[in-house]
């Protein structure tokens, strides 16, 4: 899935897909999160973002609320794949990822194994973002042998594809609904585990790498330099494909995942500058693709439902003089901060 687009040319053909952008992280519920959101009604500073809600109109809605184990956008990603019967948490990301990027999957069910720092406080357990660590491919490759033992024994696959992204294959996993990693940074790891009978392996597991890992000299070096240790595992994304092909986003549809990282660590100047940067990059193709004559759809996702704003049918002349009037003077229908918050 691709990021950012640029579109270069101005005038698009009337067989060009629509473009359908996904934005994750669009909002935070937390109460920085919503104090920030009145800093996006700025047009001046969000001029395309503003465009947009000016020109798109609410085409469809999918509520949810924060404690279910799927993010929003991952939901709207699943429906996409025509996933909209599994059950929440058993969306095979793991599976699907891992086949995209040639691995053999072998019909079989897996896991995204995600190495991660459980931090341990006096009465708070909370676990950070994997991308934290900044294992070197060096050093998660060592790491992902020292514990490739314990879960073979079990009867487990592994297979290492990034630093922060391992793929873990298991028959348990068929059926075991699991929690986004998305879901769980920052957050108590303990209280999204599932209540489910495949969870009590899964538990011991990681139960087994906290001791394994507790002062282990692949650990040592990295503590020395104030770095964060490696002392636990996270698994999300389980279940197995339902045909053993992946199959592929609509044509056009594109994950933006600029506002991921920000938010997830409570930045929210860094979540302001990066609204900033995608509405100078990709909101601002968004428009240019309106102005061309071509389809799009755009897609908000907070921490519990998703809403996506397309095109609405023709308006009638007074209508098109008022949006014209509203772009003019650069007030949206709606403002970002009110369609936001409602996410």
């Amino acid at each position: 899935m691709r990021e950012v687009y640029s579109l270069d040319n101005p005038r698009m053909p009337a067989s060009i897909p629509t473009q359908h952008l996904i934005l994750p992280f669009a909002a935070s519920l937390s109460e920085l999160g919503q104090q920030a959101l009145p800093r996006l009604d700025d047009a001046q500073q969000l001029p395309h973002l503003h465009q947009l809600l000016a020109r798109l109109s609410p085409s469809r809605r999918l509520d949810g609320d924060e404690y279910a184990l799927s993010m929003p956008h991952e939901r709207v990603l699943a429906s996409s794949l025509g996933w909209q019967e599994l059950a929440d948490g058993t969306q095979p990301w793991a599976a699907w990822q891992a086949q995209a990027t040639g691995i053999d999957t072998n019909d079989k069910a897996w896991g995204l194994l995600s190495p991660c720092h459980w931090l341990m406080g006096r009465e708070t357990l909370t676990l950070l973002d994997p991308d934290e660590l900044r294992l070197s491919e060096v050093e998660a490759r060592a790491f992902l042998e020292v514990l490739r033992p314990w879960f073979e024994e079990e009867g487990w696959t592994l297979v290492y594809a990034t630093p922060t992204r391992w793929y873990a294959a298991h028959p348990s996993l068929v059926s075991l609904p699991t929690a986004s990693l998305d879901r769980v940074i920052g957050r108590n790891p303990d209280v999204w585990m599932p209540d489910h009978p495949q969870a009590r392996l899964i538990k011991r597991l990681q139960n087994e790498v906290q001791m394994l890992m507790y002062e282990h000299p692949l650990n040592a070096p990295r503590e020395a330099a104030g770095q964060l240790t490696v002392n636990s595992f996270w698994l999300s994304g389980t279940g197995q494909l339902p045909n053993q092909a992946a199959p592929a986003l609509p044509e056009g549809s594109q994950l933006v995942t600029a506002l991921r990282a920000p938010l997830l660590a409570s930045n929210l100047v860094d979540w302001i500058a990066a609204w900033q940067t995608l509405d100078n990059t990709v909101l601002k193709a968004a428009c240019a693709a309106l102005d061309a004559g071509q389809a799009v759809d755009l897609t908000l996702c907070g921490e519990r439902s998703a809403t996506t704003l397309s095109q609405p049918p023709r308006p009638s002349f007074s209508q098109r003089l008022i949006g014209h009037a509203q772009r003019w003077l650069g007030r949206p229908a709606t403002l970002p901060s009110a369609l936001l918050a409602t996410l």
